[in-house]
């Protein structure tokens, strides 16, 4: 079963991608859309600017945001050793939500379309830069997820601290819409701001595979077969931070994907943690591909958000964890 979940979870990806571009309040049949899309239409063609500049970067962003957060929880698990690990835990995506909130407050936001998503980022690299401060050189994984709570804890409390404070209602509604998380009105801008940041930390979390199949025997049994911890943690923390910054910057807070996702294709791949982080990321752009298409389909006149339904699928996904993890210990 291990080796088919890859291909099957690839196909699964692709078919809700497809999906996704044929989805949508304006109702254009198969060949329309497609000829759109891949032939492109004259200038001013309202089919192919639907297709090209909404539905293509909404699909694209559904993958690539939940790629990065499947693939950040599966990496964060295996370095945490802890099943209930997610990557929100080191405090990247309250902070990249704190900056997003500060440039709609301040109304920056309005100067530019990357100043939004850049002010998202900006927050993620300085809670990275806390997180590890805090934390250490020689910090170990308790450390580490305790200078995550204590950023996270702090972000959250600026952020409702803003929102307190904030004179005008329609900033204030505004931000809180932001923070559910969404991926509707994005463009390509968003897609090629986003796309090297998660390249670069897709590549940094796929280097700690080997040391996280060595951690799950102990720290010391690591570092004996000649993992280097510190350069694990660097990878690990710098590699979730940009793709979770990134994710967040461009789609807002979308929880529980990186929760959810490693625990279900967990017991499909094998115990070994390296082979849970291509599944998961596959599996995480399946599972927000399809909420996406979902919001759509549920409520096509209404602007439900992308972060509310994976909470709702979520939440009693992660009570169930908690439920068996008492059983367990019972």
């Amino acid at each position: 079963m291990s080796r088919a979940v890859l291909p099957l979870l690839a196909v699964l990806v692709l078919a809700l991608m497809a999906g996704s571009l044929l989805v949508g309040p304006a109702r254009l049949g198969l060949g329309e859309s497609l000829s759109a899309l891949l032939a492109g239409g004259a200038e001013g063609d309202a089919v192919a600017l639907v297709m090209q500049e909404v539905r293509l970067p909404r699909a694209l962003l559904g993958a690539m945001v939940g790629a990065a957060l499947g693939l950040s929880g599966a990496v964060l698990q295996g370095f945490l050793r802890n099943p209930l690990a997610e990557p929100g835990l080191i405090g990247t995506s309250a902070s990249a939500a704190l900056g997003a909130v500060i440039a709609l407050q301040t109304g920056v936001a309005a100067l530019h379309v990357l100043v939004l998503p850049g002010a998202a980022l900006l927050g993620a690299g300085v809670s990275v830069a806390l997180v590890v401060a805090i934390a250490g050189p020689r910090g170990g994984a308790m450390t580490l997820i305790l200078s995550g709570i204590a950023v996270s804890a702090f972000a959250a409390a600026l952020t409702a601290l803003v929102l307190n404070l904030s004179p005008n209602p329609f900033a204030a509604a505004e931000i809180v819409f932001w923070t559910m998380g969404s991926l509707a009105d994005r463009s390509m801008v968003h897609v090629w701001l986003a796309l090297p940041l998660m390249a670069l930390g897709a590549g940094m979390l796929a280097a700690t595979g080997r040391g996280l199949d060595a951690l799950t025997l102990g720290e010391d049994a690591a570092e004996a077969l000649g993992t280097d911890l510190r350069r694990l943690r660097m990878l690990t923390v710098g590699g979730v931070a940009a793709l979770v910054g990134s994710a967040t910057a461009v789609a807002g807070a979308v929880g529980f994907v990186g929760l959810v996702v490693p625990h279900i294709l967990r017991p499909l791949v094998g115990a070994r943690p390296s082979a849970l982080l291509p599944a998961s990321a596959l599996g995480g752009a399946a599972m927000v591909l399809a909420a996406d298409i979902a919001v759509r389909l549920i409520a096509p006149d209404r602007d439900l958000k992308l972060g509310v339904l994976t909470a709702i699928v979520g939440a009693p996904f992660f009570l169930h964890l908690i439920w068996r993890l008492r059983a367990r210990l019972a």
